[in-house]
C-alpha cells in the first residue's frame, strides 16, 4: 500500500493534515480548488460592497459596508496566505481578474463558474441600488454562516485555523445586513423594495449550494473536506433565512 493510500485511510477515519508535504495529490487538487472559490468569492465580495459604500444612505450605513468591505478583502488573504504554502504566487494570483466585473443583471447562471474564475455563481450578478445590496448580503451572509460550519471543520488544519478565525466576522456582516435591512423595511416603500430584492436573490443564493445528489461529495467527505451534502446545507439555508426574515415581518 502506498504512503499516498495510508493518508487518505487516515483521513477518511478522521485525521487531520497539518503541511503541504502531507498533502497527496488528490487530496492538495481538491483543497486548493475549495480555497481558490473562497478567495475568489471575498475578494468579488469585497469589490462589490466597496461599489456599494457611495449608496449608503447614512453614516451608520456606510461604515458597516466599508467593515463588510475590508474584512472580507481580509479573509481573501488571509486563506490566500494558506494557499502561498502550496506555491501560490499570491500577488499574481489576487490580480488575475477585475474582482468588479458583473454579468448583465438578467443572466441566468444557475451555479456555473465562469472560465479560470472560482467564485460562487452570486458573486457575478451586479448590485442595483441600496436595498438591493442590503438584502443580497443578508441571505448570502446566512448562507456563509451555514457553509463555514462545513469549512471550520476542514481536515487541513492550518486552514480550518484561519476559518474559525473568521467564522464570527462573517456572521457579524450577516447581523449587520438584518439590522439595516429591518430598518429599511420600517417604511411601506422600502419593503416593497426589499422583497422585490428577495425575490431576485432568494435562487441565486441557493444555487451557490450546488446540485443535490452531487458525486463530487463523496470523495470530499472520504478526504474530510465536506461533512454535509449540498441538499442538507441548503435546507438549513433556507430555513435559517425564512426564520430571520419572518422575525423583521419579512
Amino acid at each position: 500500500m502506498t504512503a499516498a493510500m495510508n493518508v487518505e485511510e487516515y483521513l477518511a477515519r478522521g485525521g487531520v493534515l497539518t503541511a503541504p508535504e502531507n498533502a497527496p495529490a488528490r487530496y492538495r487538487a481538491m483543497l486548493m480548488q475549495m480555497m481558490a472559490t473562497f478567495v475568489d468569492s471575498e475578494l468579488a465580495a469585497s469589490a462589490g460592497f466597496a461599489d456599494a459604500i457611495n449608496l449608503a444612505p447614512g453614516i451608520k450605513e456606510r461604515i458597516a459596508a466599508s467593515r463588510i468591505t475590508l474584512e472580507k478583502a481580509d479573509h481573501a488573504g488571509r486563506v490566500l496566505a494558506v494557499m502561498e504554502t502550496f506555491g501560490t504566487d499570491a500577488l499574481r494570483y489576487q490580480s488575475q481578474h477585475d474582482w468588479a466585473a458583473r454579468v448583465a443583471r438578467d443572466t441566468d447562471l444557475g451555479s456555473s463558474r465562469l472560465a479560470g474564475d472560482m467564485r460562487l455563481s452570486v458573486f457575478h450578478y451586479p448590485i442595483a441600488g441600496w436595498v438591493d445590496a442590503v438584502v443580497m448580503n443578508v441571505l448570502q451572509g446566512i448562507a456563509t454562516g451555514v457553509q463555514m460550519t462545513e469549512l471550520t471543520r476542514v481536515s487541513y488544519g492550518p486552514l480550518a485555523d484561519v476559518f474559525r478565525d473568521i467564522a464570527p466576522r462573517e456572521a457579524r456582516h450577516a447581523e449587520l445586513g438584518l439590522e439595516g435591512l429591518e430598518r429599511i423595511v420600517a417604511t411601506g416603500a422600502g419593503r416593497d423594495a426589499a422583497q422585490a430584492a428577495l425575490a431576485y436573490w432568494r435562487p441565486r443564493v441557493a444555487a451557490t449550494f450546488g446540485l443535490a445528489g452531487s458525486t463530487r461529495f463523496a470523495a470530499l467527505r472520504a478526504l474530510g473536506l465536506r461533512h454535509c451534502p449540498n441538499e442538507d446545507l441548503l435546507a438549513r439555508w433556507e430555513t435559517l433565512a425564512a426564520d430571520r426574515l419572518a422575525a423583521i415581518g419579512l
